[in-house]
């Protein structure tokens, strides 16, 4: 096997590793920030009582605030 085809082989192995909570083993939940903002720049999130305010900032990243 060349080094190419190693290659190949190493990069269909990760891109089959799924990300797993730690504590329960399941798959971790992926959701494009696209469809939570809803074209918004900012949304709240309710977390146990507790309002959290994800929002997007002039240079495109996320930050979230209690």
């Amino acid at each position: 096997m060349n080094t190419h085809e190693q290659h190949e082989v190493i990069q269909i192995a990760i891109d089959q590793v799924a990300v797993r909570d730690r504590n329960t083993m399941q798959p971790v939940l992926r959701h494009k920030s696209k469809d939570l903002m809803q074209n918004r720049r900012e949304l709240e999130i309710d977390h146990e009582g507790r309002i959290y305010r994800l929002r997007v900032t002039q240079l495109n990243k996320l930050i979230l605030t209690a």
